[in-house]
């Protein structure tokens, strides 16, 4: 299911009825696992879809598929396919995607001062301590 936020965003860039810029920004991180898959692009660069799966051990096939294929739409990301005797599909950050990072740092940053603020061990549904050799 398409994120309700970013459609209703998208409906009003095209109607001509959108004039808060800080919405359609907001909009691009819409959805539970942008973020997370933004960051680990961003920061180690392209993934297979399984090597994302298995950083992201919560979310399901049907989800993932879905946030990709809008992150793509939004030109965050880009989908790389390679034809072959076994098809390889990689995902990309995109310049557009990339410009997005200091603030997506920066989300990072005040996530943990908060954390550390609030005196709780968090609860990860991300595989944080998982290294990129491992993701593979």
């Amino acid at each position: 299911m398409t994120d309700i936020v970013r459609k209703d965003v998208k409906d009003r860039l095209k109607n001509g009825d959108y004039n808060c810029s800080k919405e359609l920004t907001l909009s691009m991180f819409s959805g539970k696992w942008k973020l997370v898959i933004l960051f680990y692009l961003g920061t180690d660069g392209a993934y297979r879809f399984n090597e994302l799966m298995r950083l992201l051990p919560k979310v399901t096939h049907k989800v993932l598929t879905n946030q990709l294929r809008e992150m793509e739409e939004d030109e965050l990301i880009t989908r790389h396919v390679e034809s072959g005797p076994r098809t390889k599909v990689t995902y990309e950050i995109t310049a557009l995607g990339q410009s997005l990072m200091p603030i997506a740092n920066q989300m990072y940053e005040w996530g943990e001062k908060r954390i550390q603020e609030l005196q709780v061990t968090p609860q990860f549904s991300v595989n944080e301590e998982v290294s990129r050799e491992a993701a593979k």
